[in-house]
């Protein structure tokens, strides 16, 4: 039998649109509005903003009803706006003002868990005999120790602060319940069929009321392996919980689920899905989602690139180089293409540090630089790209200097604790777990959006302050310099990222659909990568990630026909055509074959 043709290159609105996410907390805040928070008038009052970047579809982080115990993770209310952001008649006016600019709007999807204020969960703990019990995870403590404490039903650790247990006691009812995240986010139970259909009725509310899909948080984790076993120990000493990932990342009814999501709801639309999908790497697993057949989700983020200084928690430091870089990247790039999937293109979220900061250079003598790099790189892969909020500008990492009170995310806090804890009276222990902090915090993504050099940055009014501090630099980084920049040699990073989507858009065959070829996998410093359309038109990506001038050698029988931009300077690069090209510290350079 004949095997079916791909259709990895049969264009598709959802894989050549640009999306930009928002966090809302810290995106724009509407003139009057004092509680120093971003709200949904805010975000449509810069669309015609991120129109003009090229933006085609706005993911905004959760803007629903929420204590706000981790940034609105927490969902106390799936139907209904949180007061500090607006109203459902702000997010109507939302999607028909993206409308008129032929613009989408994609939801934030939070459905592996609940807030411990949602509805569904008071009922659920209200009694062992509660209709709604069985909606969440709950189990009889293991044993009850020596004085009296009920202890967890297995040693699995809570993911955003791994000293503590993944499973919370609740007195009433005397049995404890998953919560993988934070207490205040308890486990949903999928195995329940009514959980599964009230998932739905959700999705189909977003989707009538106009939104074009969902990026889906932590979906991997909806499914767990029963019997709950203990995880195997990993963490050194003082670490009474480990991870469980290997019993609920990818579990074993994670595929039903999302096939009978897609029967339900996704088949029923015209959608772009995006899955969160940490912990998981290999390629047939993935595969199973995001297959051209798969009957499951268009893409999903794959976490290897910025888990690349992940050992086996987030909050800590492993050693990384370019050519492990280059590998993940090429890597991605050919399975997809060889294997009928779809990539997803992203280096900076809402979870992670800024990408200058981590894969650049972000001093004042180079992040401009740094940023446009990535840009390079970022535009010239194959898959639906996503940017970030403030990516556009080349945001960096909040300084080294902030005290550690500044830093507002749960993760950081309990992580800190912790710290503080364990390490008690050990200055250099304790000054690597802030060093822990300055490169990995999740913080550092979520400062208010530098618009102007105003007060706040152009965040909120002047006089109101917000409800994180702002990024020192505002004065010099910020969006309206960057509009405004007129060097007759050289363009800002914001400049560049509009001309480099341009691009992408122009040449969507080769860039979004076309072959990937790494010419040069071993070098220790220079990323350089063919694409090609199925019309046979080449393209060179050069990307040199060192501080240092060198010099890539171009492969025998190799010709650049034109050199078409640098990060450098305006206009065309003035750079040999073939044999050596020199390349000066973080320079990235396009150019066409002959």
């Amino acid at each position: 039998m004949a095997a079916t043709p791909s259709s990895y290159s049969t264009p598709q609105w959802w894989k050549e649109a640009v999306v930009y996410q928002i966090y809302p907390a810290s995106f724009q805040c509407q003139p009057g509005v004092t509680s120093g928070w971003g709200t949904i008038k805010g975000i449509t009052s810069r669309l015609d903003y991120l129109k003009s970047l090229g933006v085609d579809v706005v993911w905004s982080s959760p803007i629903l009803k929420s204590p706000q115990a981790d940034m609105g993770y927490d969902i106390a209310d799936y139907k209904q706006i949180d007061e500090r952001y607006g109203t459902l008649e702000d997010v109507d006016e939302l999607i028909a003002e993206l409308k008129k600019r032929d613009m989408k709007l994609m939801m934030d999807l939070v459905v592996n868990h609940s807030s411990n204020e949602n509805p569904w969960f008071l009922e659920s703990r209200a009694s062992l005999d509660n209709p709604k019990r069985d909606w969440y995870i709950w189990k009889k403590p293991k044993s009850i120790s020596a004085d009296g404490v009920p202890e967890p039903p297995n040693n699995w650790a809570q993911i955003l602060g791994e000293a503590n247990s993944a499973w919370t006691y609740d007195e009433k009812t005397g049995e404890y319940y998953l919560s993988l995240f934070t207490p205040e986010q308890p486990d949903l139970n999928w195995e329940n069929p009514e959980v599964r259909a009230a998932v739905w009725d959700v999705m189909h509310f977003w989707m009538k009321r106009g939104a074009s899909g969902f990026r889906m948080d932590v979906i991997n984790l909806i499914s767990k392996v029963p019997g709950y076993p203990d995880a195997e120990v990993v963490l050194g000493p003082g670490h009474k919980y480990q991870p469980g990932t290997k019993y609920f990342v990818n579990g074993p009814k994670l595929h039903d689920y999302l096939q009978e999501m897609h029967r339900e709801v996704l088949s029923k639309y015209d959608t772009i899905t995006v899955g969160e999908m940490p912990g998981v790497s290999d390629d047939k697993e993935i595969l199973r989602s995001v297959g051209a057949n798969s009957g499951e989700l268009r893409m999903i983020f794959i976490f290897d690139l910025v888990d690349i200084d992940k050992p086996d928690v987030r909050m800590a430091l492993k050693p990384w180089d370019v050519k492990e870089m280059k590998s993940i990247i090429t890597r991605w790039q050919r399975v997809m293409i060889e294997n009928d999937g779809w990539n997803s293109v992203f280096i900076e979220n809402h979870d992670n540090p800024r990408s200058v900061s981590r894969y650049a250079d972000d001093s004042d003598e180079w992040r401009h630089k740094g940023a446009k790099l990535l840009a390079l790189m970022q535009t010239t892969l194959g898959g639906t790209l996503f940017v970030y909020q403030g990516e556009e500008i080349g945001l960096r990492n909040v300084p080294t200097s902030w005290d550690i009170s500044e830093f507002k995310d749960v993760e950081t806090i309990n992580f800190w604790k912790k710290c503080e804890q364990l390490y008690a009276g050990d200055a250099g222990k304790l000054a690597y777990g802030r060093k822990i902090i300055d490169m990995k915090a999740r913080d550092h993504a979520r400062t208010p959006m530098q618009w102007t050099a105003g007060e706040n940055a152009g965040f909120c009014d002047p006089g109101t302050k917000p409800w994180m501090r702002v990024v020192d630099d505002y004065p010099t980084i910020n969006v309206e310099a960057q509009l405004k920049a007129d060097d007759p040699g050289d363009v800002s990073v914001w400049q560049y990222w509009q001309a480099a989507l341009k691009q992408r858009k122009n040449h969507a065959d080769a860039f979004v659909y076309g072959d990937f070829q790494d010419l040069s996998p071993e070098h220790p410093a220079v990323f350089s990568y063919v694409r090609t359309s199925g019309k046979g038109d080449r393209w060179l990506v050069l990307l040199n990630f060192s501080k240092k001038e060198l010099e890539w050698t171009m492969p025998q029988g190799f010709e650049v026909g034109a050199w078409i931009s640098s990060n450098y300077a305006k206009g065309t690069p003035d750079k040999p055509k073939q044999a050596v090209v020199p390349l000066r510290p973080w320079e990235g350079v396009l150019g066409q074959f002959k």
